[in-house]
Parts: structure tokens; C-alpha cells; sequence
């Protein structure tokens, strides 16, 4: 006898009841920050052949992994795993009323015979037999019926039917994957699996789209996918860019080493975008961003400033607004400041101070930056808000937001998807800003006029849920601050059982995606970039070598 020797188990081995399954953890506390857990690689593993076979005359050969066992349902069965099974794969199974059925594997489980008394004679270099088994949870995903409709059986499965390695034809047909469609945008493929991913582009735009990850996590890289897909479908589109990473995309990018192939090779995009900027000496090669005063009244100005009392200050500042509007249709704050300062009161130098400082910022101009400028049919224009400080960012977040709307309505610009990088601090869940309430308004109205929304953020929980709610097409990277997954939960419909704790454990580059014309959650491998990624992490220490 061997040490550490295993062997398979009688036919008497007991089977696993119901109260020895796992149960799942109780909810963590609303204050745990993030768990710093390792980063897995995506890896793609050689499966193993089936001892068990079956020729089927639609789907041919198929690759038995495992008997159902025990208590069987109609919407979830247990599987003794006799074959190389992982938790998330897609198996089917013959349903004796509706022919093959598509299941997902929720759950995954080691029963052995080692029992504690057993381990301490292991521990002291005894020779011990143990016997295991794996068993599996599965959920039931459904089948077509003659109308192409997707249903899930009524009636149970019965025990002791062989389940099958689901092939990629059945996967497609049950879940409605469609590639190479004219509205298709390219993602990625199927998580272990050689099938593309296409999101709906009608869908997104008629929907909205959140792009949720934590730090690091991919989203900016996932979105920056989206976009070109868009830009290739000549789809418009205004990014809202706080740190200036989209401007990379006018570059190709470098092509990722790796063996899966995606089928995308490295591209530019500068012919498809269009770049301003407030701050043109930081952000090169961008086109000035500029605002005129004539639609900002003197309580829309107090409120960019620090002035917490700005009543005290209101009536002087709209008799200098009022004054200037009486003998010019231009003027800037350079105006405004010398019709305060031509009043001689000295109760007028804190907001002459405040005042000067957003002229400072210099996005306020006789001559603002004209809307068919900023906006051209079938292209994208990123506003580049690096290096402007958060409350400027606030107020040309909020007049684009409301401009894009309001000129929607009319129709004087094209449909398109306004994306708006970290969004928590646009549109909070915890107090307000001055865009919150537009970016509810879009969120809740926008479809209706053509006008989409996509947000992205490392904190779902800090979002604005009148906002995230409305989002239902969904992306969601590794998550692990439980107050964020409590958030997803929230907003996300169709959760299968453990997914939940798989985004925790999602590896670098996999997404979990739902909603839009995608009918069920899937884990998709995102593809590789054809434009430059700019939102590389800064390395301090150089980890190339010299």
C-alpha cells in the first residue's frame, strides 16, 4: 500500500446529503475596504479526454463529465464528476421532454473519507487510503423551443443520466450568440471557450452601459474595446476623460503575447477623433475648450466658487452681469471683475479674488467652442479634463451633459454615447454635485432621444443608484470591496448562483457581462487592444533591465 495513496470509491460510498453542501459566508461589513487578494493570469488548460463518449447526430462527438445523482430538480441538479469539470463550464444534458438542455456548473466540491484521526496518522508517515469524490452543482440555463424561444424545463432530469461537455454550437444557440453582425461590437470570446462576444450597439446606446472594476481592474482598457468598436461602426461618441488616457487611441497599439487569438491586429483611430482640452500646454495637440459667460447667471457663478455665503455677494455680481449684457453681447470675466472693481466696494475684493481664479483656469472666453465643432457625425471627440481642478471639471461636465441633452431633443446632433470615466464623482450616491442631476435626467430619459450613457467607476457603492439602476448593460471586472458587490447585486438581474463570489476571483482581462441582447451572464475574456492603452500604471521602480 502506498502513502497518500487514492482510490475510487465503492458503489457503497455515501453521497453527499444536503447538509454537508457549502453554505455561503454571511454578509461582510458595510466599512471592510478592499481585500488585497493576488491577481490571476487567464490560463487555458488542455482538457482531458472522456473515458465516457457519445455520438450524437446533431452535435457529434461529445465528451461525458459526469452521473446526476441524488434529489434531481427541474432548474438545478448534482453531478458526480467522472471528467474534466471546472466550476462555470457549460454542460448538457438530455432532458426527456425537450431533447438537450444547456446547464452551467455554479458549484464545485472534493468529498473525501479523511477524517481528523486519519490525518494525524497521515501526519506521522503512516500509509492511508483515501477515497474521494468530486461532485458538482448545476445550474439549469435552458433549451430553444420550436419558436426559438429560450425555456427551462418543468419536469426533472432524471438520476443517473450521463451529462456531456456542452459544445459550442448548443452554447451559442441557447444563450443567442451571433457574431459578425452589422450592430455586433467585438468584446472577446467566451470565457474557455472559441466564441466571439458581441454587445448590440443599438442596445447599449438605448440602455446605457456600466463599466464597474476595481483599481487596476481593466475597466478603462475594456471601455477603451468599446470604443474603437464604436468608432469602427462610425457610431458618435463624447468621452468625458478626467486623466487624459483616450487620446492614446489615435495610436496602434503593440500586439499581446499570448496563445489565445482574438483576431485583432494592432490600429490607429486618429482619423476618427477629435480632442479638446481646458489646459492646451499640458495636453498637446488638443483644441482649446472653451465656454462663453452669456448662458451662466450670477448664481450659476457663485457656485463655482469657494464663497460658502454667496448671497452677500449676488446682487453686486448681477449688476455687473446685467451692466456688461447692456453694451456688449461678448464678455469674459476679465469684463466682470473691472465692472466689480469700477464699483469701488470693498466688500466686493473676496469675490473679485474668487473670480480671478476661475479666470486663471481660462475656460471662459468672448467666443465659446461652437457645437458642430465639438460635435461631427460618426466621429469621437474626447474632452481631456487633466489637469483641471475637480470643481471646474464639475461645471463642463454639467454644461456638455445638459447641451448634449437638450440639443438631442431638437435633433441638431447626431445620436451618440456619452461615456463618462469615474463617474462617483459626477454623479454620487452620497450628497450631490452640480452634474448629478443631469446625469439622472440622461439616464432616465436619454434613450428615449438617442442619447447613451456609459459609466465607468472602481466604486459601484459611491454611484448614484437612480443612475447605475438605469444601466442594463452591464461589465463587470474583479470586484472585492463587499460594499461595491453589494451594489452589483443590487442592479444586476439574472445572477447565477456563486457568481457573485466568482467577480471576487475574476482573473485580470475577464469580464462578466449581461444585459443588452446578451440574455444571460457570461465571463468573457476581453480581447486585446488595437489602439494604445493610455492608462498604464506608472512604474516607480524601472522593471526593465538596463
Amino acid at each position: 500500500m502506498q502513502t497518500n495513496s487514492i482510490t475510487e470509491p465503492s458503489d457503497e460510498a455515501a453521497l453527499p446529503s444536503e447538509e454537508e453542501e457549502l453554505m455561503e459566508e454571511e454578509a461582510q461589513d458595510d466599512d471592510v475596504e478592499d481585500v488585497d487578494t493576488p491577481d490571476e493570469i487567464v490560463v487555458h488548460r488542455e482538457r482531458e479526454p472522456s473515458q465516457h463518449t457519445l455520438d450524437d447526430e446533431k452535435y457529434g462527438h461529445l465528451d461525458g463529465i459526469g452521473i446526476i445523482y441524488g434529489n434531481v430538480g427541474a432548474t438545478s441538479f448534482n453531478l458526480r464528476v467522472l471528467g474534466d469539470l471546472q466550476k462555470m463550464d457549460y454542460v448538457q444534458v438530455v432532458h426527456q421532454s425537450h431533447g438537450w438542455v444547456l446547464g452551467q456548473v455554479s458549484d464545485m466540491e472534493r468529498k473525501t473519507d479523511l477524517t481528523l484521526e486519519k490525518a494525524k496518522k497521515l501526519s506521522e508517515g503512516m500509509d492511508i487510503d483515501i477515497d474521494e469524490i468530486v461532485i458538482a452543482k448545476v445550474s439549469v440555463l435552458g433549451y430553444r423551443d420550436e419558436r426559438g424561444l429560450l425555456q427551462v424545463p418543468r419536469s426533472p432530469f432524471k438520476a443517473g443520466d450521463m451529462v456531456y461537455r456542452a459544445k459550442d454550437q448548443l452554447i451559442r444557440e441557447v444563450i443567442g450568440l451571433k457574431e459578425n453582425t452589422p450592430t455586433g461590437a467585438y468584446i472577446g470570446k467566451l470565457f474557455g471557450y472559441d466564441i466571439n462576444i458581441e454587445v448590440d450597439i443599438n442596445a447599449m446606446v438605448q440602455k446605457h452601459v456600466s463599466i464597474l472594476a476595481k483599481t487596476g481592474g481593466g475597466k478603462s482598457f475594456l471601455c477603451g474595446d468599446l470604443v474603437e468598436e464604436l468608432m469602427k461602426h462610425d457610431v458618435t461618441v463624447l468621452i468625458l476623460d478626467p486623466h487624459g488616457e483616450y487620446g492614446a487611441m489615435r495610436d496602434a497599439g503593440s500586439a499581446m503575447p499570448g496563445k489565445r487569438d482574438f483576431g485583432i491586429k494592432p490600429m490607429g483611430f486618429k482619423d476618427k477623433i477629435t480632442e479638446f482640452a481646458t489646459d492646451t500646454n499640458i495636453n498637446k495637440g488638443a483644441k482649446p475648450l472653451k465656454f462663453t459667460l452669456a448662458n451662466i447667471d450670477g448664481r450659476d457663478l457663485l457656485a463655482l466658487t469657494s464663497i460658502k455665503n454667496g448671497k452677500v455677494y449676488l446682487n453686486a455680481l448681477r449688476k455687473a452681469i446685467d451692466g456688461l449684457k447692456a453694451v456688449r453681447k461678448d464678455y469674459g470675466l476679465k469684463e466682470i471683475i473691472g465692472m466689480l472693481e469700477a464699483d469701488e466696494d470693498a466688500n466686493n475684493q473676496t469675490l473679485i479674488a474668487e473670480l480671478a481664479y476661475l479666470n486663471e483656469v481660462n475656460i471662459f472666453a468672448p467666443q465659446g467652442t461652437k457645437i458642430d465643432e465639438l460635435i461631427t457625425e460618426g466621429r469621437t471627440t474626447i474632452i481631456n479634463l487633466k489637469g483641471t481642478p475637480p470643481d471646474i471639471q464639475e461645471l463642463i461636465v454639467t454644461r456638455l451633459a445638459t447641451a448634449m441633452f437638450e440639443l438631442r431633443k431638437l435633433g441638431k446632433v447626431p445620436p451618440m454615447m456619452m461615456i463618462a470615466e469615474e463617474a462617483h464623482n459626477f454623479c454620487p450616491q452620497q450628497g450631490t454635485t452640480s452634474s448629478s442631476k443631469i446625469f439622472r435626467t440622461i439616464a432616465a430619459e436619454g434613450r428615449k432621444f438617442g442619447l447613451g450613457l456609459t459609466i465607468i467607476s472602481q466604486r459601484a457603492a459611491k454611484i448614484d443608484k437612480n443612475v447605475l439602476s438605469q444601466c442594463n448593460t452591464q461589465m463587470i471586472l474583479k470586484v472585492t470591496n463587499p460594499n461595491d458587490l453589494k451594489a452589483i447585486s443590487a442592479s444586476v438581474e439574472g445572477l447565477q448562483a456563486g457568481m457573485e463570489d466568482e467577480i471576487q476571483r475574476l482573473p485580470i482581462g475577464v469580464a462578466l457581462v449581461m444585459g443588452g441582447n446578451i440574455q444571460m451572464p457570461l465571463f468573457v475574456e476581453v480581447r486585446p487592444r488595437q489602439s494604445r492603452h493610455g492608462g498604464e500604471s506608472v512604474e516607480i521602480i524601472s522593471s526593465k533591465r538596463l
